[in-house]
This record gives C-alpha cells, structure tokens and sequence, in this order.
C-alpha cells in the first residue's frame, strides 16, 4: 500500500529545514531506522554532500539515520533496499535529469506502490504527479522525459501563490501558467499553498495542513478544496 507524504515546501517562513512537519513524519517513518535521501535537485547548487548531512541534521532529531543515494554504486539497488526514501526540494529538471540517467525513475515508483514510506518536498513533490510540466523552475537542463512517477493521478504546482492585489506587477499569475499548461492537456493540477501537504494511504490521498488548496481542471473553474478533503476523486480526464 503507498504511503507518501508530499510537501508544498520544506520551509516556511521563520522556521527551521522541515519543522513544520517533523512530528508527521516521525510517524510516517516509525518502522524505518535509516532513510535513502535523493539530493539529485540540490538547492542553490550545493554539493549532495552538503545536501544530504543537512537532511541528516534534520532528522537526527526523530533519531533517524540518513544516507544520501549519490553515495552508492548502484542508485537503483539502493532504492529498491530502502527501508524509507525522502526526495528533496530544487530544482525539477536537474532531479528527473538525474533520476532518469541512474535509471531510478522505474525502481522508485515501483518501489512506492509497493509501500515504502516516501517523502517529497517540493521538486521531491512535483516528481510523484503524472508529470513535470506544471513545475515553477527554470528549464537549466533538458531531461529525457517530462514523464514522472504518476503514482497520484494529478500534477502538483508546489509554492502555489495568489495573485497579490495589491501589487503592481502586470506579469503572468500562477493561475494563468496552469491555465496555459491545459491549453494542451488535460490533467487535473493542484496548487498546493506553502505550509500544505497530503497524505497518501493506499488510494486515498488527503489535503493536510490548515491552507485551502487549489484545483484546475480543464475548460472548469478553479475550485478550492478544504484541508481533509480526500483528492482521489482527481482522475485524469
């Protein structure tokens, strides 16, 4: 059965690297010992190193062990042992670059549908939707799919933002970038605000956290949904 907890962010504002959400994930990851960290988006260009001994100090706090995938010869073994797996936030077309060039993409989604506790934040979220392409990061390099796991059947638009009234910027919104994206396609998109995460069981998939979220449909209008609303309802047309 999946079990994923897929974050808006992992920081909000004022607070500390994913403490918003420790106590969840304290239970999330209660039979693990040890975590497998992909820091393949890595942040601001920071080594994996660096990347992974952050998410270390992190968790060292609910006394789990972590070890990044970049330190082992074989990336997809390495999943396919992990007792637990976080994906962290970056940049969205350097993380499915990487993950398909170590041929991970496959073994990891396999790897969540057959229950493996998974986290994802961020580009660690939007990686887990049908695909990339509602992603907010720039296109630093091309991967060889916009294809990702699908293991919700939706995309995601992390960090979702409303439009500001009160600002005197007359660029494109959020909302007009996914309204662009279903101009071509048809699956369903879930702005999901910072501070906002869901839960997935199985086939059910709940909006947590205390935000509304936001769902575009093709030709619909956007909708908001209340925190504990099950997503599951949200099939590709």
């Amino acid at each position: 059965m999946k079990k994923l907890i897929i974050a808006s962010t992992s920081t909000l504002h004022g607070g500390s690297y994913l403490d918003y959400i420790l106590p969840v994930l304290e239970n999330h990851f209660k039979d693990c010992k040890t975590i497998l960290f992909i820091p393949y988006a890595r942040p601001g260009g920071i080594s994996h190193d660096e990347y992974t001994q952050k998410v270390a100090e992190t968790f060292s706090k609910i006394n789990k062990k972590v070890v990044g995938l970049h330190e082992f010869d074989n990336a997809a073994k390495a999943v396919e042992q992990a007792e637990g797996i976080f994906t962290g936030g970056g940049n969205t077309f350097l993380l499915v670059t990487q993950l398909y060039q170590n041929n991970v993409i496959d073994v990891l989604r396999n790897a969540i549908e057959n229950g493996t506790p998974y986290l994802g934040s961020s580009a660690g979220s939007n990686i887990t939707g049908i695909s990339m392409q509602t992603t907010n990061d720039m296109p630093i390099i091309y991967p060889p799919s916009f294809k990702t796991l699908g293991v919700i059947p939706f995309n995601l638009n992390p960090h979702y933002l409303d439009p500001d009234l009160q600002s005197k910027h007359m660029g494109e919104t959020r909302e007009t970038r996914i309204k662009e994206f279903h101009a071509f396609n048809d699956i369903p998109v879930l702005g999901l605000r910072e501070g906002s995460w869901l839960e997935v069981n199985g086939e059910t998939i709940i909006l947590k956290g205390d935000l509304t979220a936001r769902i575009f449909r093709q030709n619909q209008t956007p909708e908001e949904l209340e925190p504990e609303t099950n997503l599951a309802f949200l099939k590709k047309i």
